[in-house]
Order: C-alpha cells, then structure tokens, then sequence
C-alpha cells in the first residue's frame, strides 16, 4: 500500500517546471498583434495619425513591462501584480481615447485589465481587473463627451485598429479560461489524492473514530472495531448498546459528561465480548456532536494487572525476607553468645591450665564468633530498619566519647592493617541528643570501611565538629579510592566495591546502616572519592545541643619576678593508644 506525502505547510512548495506560459505566451501575441497592426498601417496611404501610433505605445508599454514579470515571482506578490493591473487599465483606457473614446476603433482595449486579471494565478485579481476597466471606461466615456478625444479613424484604418483590440482582448480572455482551468484541475488532482491519502489513513486506523450526536447515535466511523464490538451494532443501537448491560448506564453518563465538561475517557466491557475491556476517549467538537476513539485495552489491563500483582509480591517476598532475617539473626546470636562466652572462660583458662595449642584455638574461636556476632548484628538491624521496626534510643550524651570508644575498638585492627589512626576532636563537649550505640555504630563501620581500602603505611582519619545545630563526622583515608561505577551503588544494602579481597572482608552493609542511621537521626551521608587519593565520607546529624564555644582559661598577668621565666610548653595532646590521638584543630 502506497501512500501521497502530503506537502509541508511551513516550507514554500516547490514548482515543477513548466512548459510555455500561457500568460507570457498571450503578451507576447499581444506584443505581435500590435507589431503586424502598426506594420500594415504604415503602409495605408494617407496623412501620419500620430494618435493611432500613440495608442500603439500605449497599448504595448503594459505588455512589455509585464513580460519580464510574468514568471512565479509575480505570482507570489500581490502588490506587483496590483501594479500591472492598473498600468494596463491605464494602457488600455488611454489608447481608446486616442482612437474616438467608447465608440472608437479600439474601445475594446478598456478590457484589458480583465485580460490580464485572468491570466493571472490569483483568482481575486478579476475582480480587481473588472473595476480598473469600468474605470477605464468611464474615464474613455468622459472624455469622448467632453470633445478632448481626436476624432475615430474611418476605413481600413478604423478596421485595422479594431481588428486588433478584439483579437488580443479576446485572446487575453481565452488564456485566462485555459490558465483557469489548469489551476482548478490540478486543484482536484491534488485534493481527490489527499482525500484518497485520507480515507485510506482512516480505513486503516487500530482503532475506531466515531461520531457521536447529543442522543448517543453513531453517525459515522471509521476504522478497524475493537473485539466485542461490531459496526453494524454500534450504529443501529447506539454507542451505549455496544456495551454490556452492566455499562451501557456508564456509557450514556459519559456522553453526557463530555457534551457538558468537553472530554472524558472510560473503559467497558463490549456487550459481543465480556471478557474484553474497550477504552473509550470522547471529546466534543460542536455543541451537538462529539468524536471519539474506541480501542481494546485488555492487553494493557492484563499487564498492568500482572505488574500490580508482581509488585504486591516482590514486596511482600521482602517483608518475609526481613522477617525472617530479623528471627535468624536473632536465633542466632543467642548461641554465639554463649560459644564467646565459653571461649572466653577458656582462653582466659578461669578453671586450670590449657596446652598452647588449645589456647590458640580458643583465641580463634571467640575471634571468628566475634566477627559472626558483628556480621549477625549488622543483618538484624538492617532487617529492622526495612521492617520499620528499629527504634532509637535518645539520649543527651558528649558524641566524644562514643567516638573514642569506637576509636579503641578499632586500635588493634588498625595496628593489625599497619594504618595509622588519628582522631581529631575539639576540646570542648559535644552535647548531643541521639542513640548513642547507633553513633558508635556510624564511626565503628566508616572505620572498618576506611581500613579495609586503606594499604599499610596508609592513614585514616577521624574527625568531629558541630555548628548550627548540626554533628558532623568525617572519616578520610588516603586509601585506592573508589571508582565512580563502585561509588553510586554504595550506600545500598548488600552493594559492596573494590576486588574480591575487599568483598570478602564484609557483607555490604556497612554504609547501609550508616546511611540508615543518619537518615533516622534526620541527617545525611556524602561520599567523596577519587581513584589513588583516597576516600572522604561525611555524616551530617542535626543533633547537636549547644554551640562549640572555645576555651577561655583566665590569663593572670606574671610577677615581675616570674617575668624572665620562660611559660612552660603546652602539653602534648592526650593520647588514645599507640596510633589515636585526640587534639584539638588549629
């Protein structure tokens, strides 16, 4: 099947080339017809009339003028074709009044501005031409009554001039008919074919256009019909028969709904077709008439079904799955804690001596039940926050201390990893409301974190400040970084980046919590990283109590005996361990 492209409204349609014109062809014969007229008067014997050679100029000046300026470009400006109409009206009423008026020889020439409108793309430019020779005419009237026109020319002369202005006027008129006709015609070529472009567009369309009057009748479609529906049923019982009984009360409200509000859109059941579902878009296009579009749906009903249906599983699937891990970890750490506990009587060997190699295996077993206690806690309090079932336990506590004594904890593993840990912490009190097992938890992970992507002989940074109400945590480390593929899954549950060393080393839930346990406290977690620099994660918490005020110590002025002793040096900062220190910025 083939299709016309239509031509694009915005872009200036492109001619075809053409042919001889008819309206240059016909000046061009006017131009002659005034050659061969002068020629053979010149042999009349007799006096020189100069009127009739003036009216010979005056005739021809328009056509020549016209005939460089008949080509499109004439066509396509009005003004230019205004000023043709009126030089000719002007030619020819000046040449019938050199030749004895309206009742000269050449008073058919006060036609030329019709000639020429006609010949003319522009049909309303005969109108325009029919004025100009009424003008013409009368002013040819005027002045053969007023007794300024020369006398007519008699005899062959008079023939002569006569012949020609009804030959070219009449010629002029006969181009007009045949430009006419081969404007219309390829008018009605090219409409049958954008009509025929149309129906078929129309005839071929999914779904089915109507037309819908004020009592619900069809009075016309176009189209394929959905199942269910047929269009001899849609017409012969109305667009409310079409439907089941159940619906057809929904579709009449409808119509009258879009007559009232302009649009409205419903699905039904087909009365041929129960179990199918048919989408109807009604929208008004007069006072008593609306069109619209029907179309069968069921095929995206089903899928939005089985998506809804999906969904509703997929979470449900997850609320058993954190249900569940919240019981297993649980169940869980109910026994690791006695296997730690065991192992701890053991190695501290609270009831007689051990072998050495019983020692080391006691050391082992409540580190790994450690490790698995710390791995278990992690899943149970992620089950909880995805089940909403975690609570913080607030309280109003200095965020220092909580800071350093997960600083401690992790001293040894630092030691182990051969990273310096440093903490950086302001003198003065933190006061803050929050749960503090939840901000131990944030510096314990970032920590673990840090070290896990920092080398030996690297350096992880703790640092604390507050201002404007807020607590913020930094952890820096001068570790391989993370690529920006590795950085936008952080902070997910169960994500975890780096090679397999590192995954190995955790579950992926570290930041997790971190980020959940900012986001509980109403704060947030930002990442920055760069591959070879090093990783910075900070945690912003509006928690803070009071405003960070500097010390003040009391500064007495020395004795003048005590002047020339030099003040002792500052104290060295207060150390944590042999790798964290706690100091004040500067």
């Amino acid at each position: 099947m083939e299709f016309e492209l239509l031509p694009d409204p915005f872009k200036p349609p492109v001619r075809a080339a053409q042919g001889l014109n008819p309206a240059r062809v016909w000046r061009m014969g006017w131009l002659s017809a005034i050659g061969m007229a002068a020629f053979a008067t010149a042999f009349l014997p007799g006096e020189f009339s100069w009127p009739v050679w003036a009216a010979f100029l005056a005739g021809a000046a328009p056509a020549l003028l016209s005939l460089p300026l008949s080509g499109e470009n004439v066509r396509e400006d009005d003004r230019v074709q205004s000023i043709l109409l009126v030089l000719w009206a002007v030619g020819g009423s000046v040449a019938a009044v050199l030749t004895g008026g309206v009742s000269g020889a050449m008073a058919a020439w006060c036609l030329a501005p019709v000639a020429a409108a006609s010949t003319l793309v522009s049909s309303r430019r005969l109108a325009e031409g029919a004025a100009l020779s009424l003008i013409g005419g009368c002013v040819a009237a005027l002045t053969q009554l007023s007794g300024l026109a020369p006398a007519a020319p008699t005899g062959a002369l008079a023939f002569i001039l006569g012949f020609l202005a009804l030959t070219t006027t009449g010629l002029g008129l006969a181009s007009g008919l045949l430009i006419g006709h081969r404007r219309f015609g390829a008018r009605d070529v090219r409409h049958s074919a954008e009509m025929a472009s149309l129906d078929v567009m129309l005839d071929g369309l999914p779904q089915l256009a109507i037309a819908v009057t004020t009592k619900g009748q069809v009075t016309a479609v176009r189209g394929a019909p959905p199942l269910g529906v047929t269009i001899a049923d849609i017409v012969n019982r109305g667009l409310a028969g079409a439907a089941a009984p159940n619906d057809r009360q929904k579709v009449g409200g409808a119509i009258a709904q879009a007559f009232r509000e302009g649009q409205v859109s419903l699905t039904f059941n087909p009365a041929l077709g129960l179990e199918r579902i048919v989408a109807l878009d009604l929208h008004r296009v007069s006072p008593v008439m609306l069109v619209g579009l029907l179309r069968d749906v069921t095929v995206e009903r089903n899928r939005e079904t089985s998506l809804d249906r999906a969904r509703a599983d997929a979470e449900a699937l997850a609320a058993g799955r954190a249900r569940f891990l919240a019981n297993m970890s649980h169940e869980l750490r109910t026994p690791l804690n006695a296997i730690m506990g065991f192992s701890d009587i053991m190695r501290s060997r609270m009831f007689g001596p051990l072998t050495d190699r019983y020692g080391e295996y006691a050391e082992l077993i409540h580190e790994s039940g450690g490790h698995l206690l710390d791995l278990i806690n992690d899943v149970l309090d992620m089950s909880k926050i995805e089940a909403e079932r975690f609570e913080l336990s607030r309280g109003v506590f200095d965020a220092r201390e909580a800071m350093t004594a997960a600083m401690r904890l992790m001293r040894v593993q630092a030691d182990g990893a051969g990273v310096q840990l440093r903490g950086v912490l302001p003198p003065n009190d933190l006061e803050v409301d929050a749960d503090r097992r939840a901000l131990k938890q944030i510096v314990l992970n970032l920590i673990s974190n840090a070290l896990k992507f920092t080398p030996r002989g690297g350096q992880v940074t703790v640092t604390a400040d507050g201002y404007d109400g807020v607590l913020e945590i930094v952890v820096a480390d001068t570790g391989v970084g993370i690529s920006p593929e590795d950085l936008e899954r952080l902070g997910r549950p169960y994500e975890q980046a780096g090679g397999a060393d590192q995954r190995a080393m955790g579950t992926g839930l570290g930041l997790s919590l971190v980020r959940a346990f900012a986001k509980l406290h109403g704060g947030e977690m930002h990442i920055e990283s760069r591959m070879g620099a090093g990783t910075s994660v900070s945690v912003r918490l509006p928690v803070l109590l009071a405003p960070l005020k500097a010390p003040t110590p009391p500064v007495e002025p020395p004795a003048e005996s005590e002047a020339a002793t030099p003040a002792p040096e500052a104290e060295p900062p207060a150390s944590l361990g042999d790798n964290v220190i706690a100091f004040a910025p500067r």
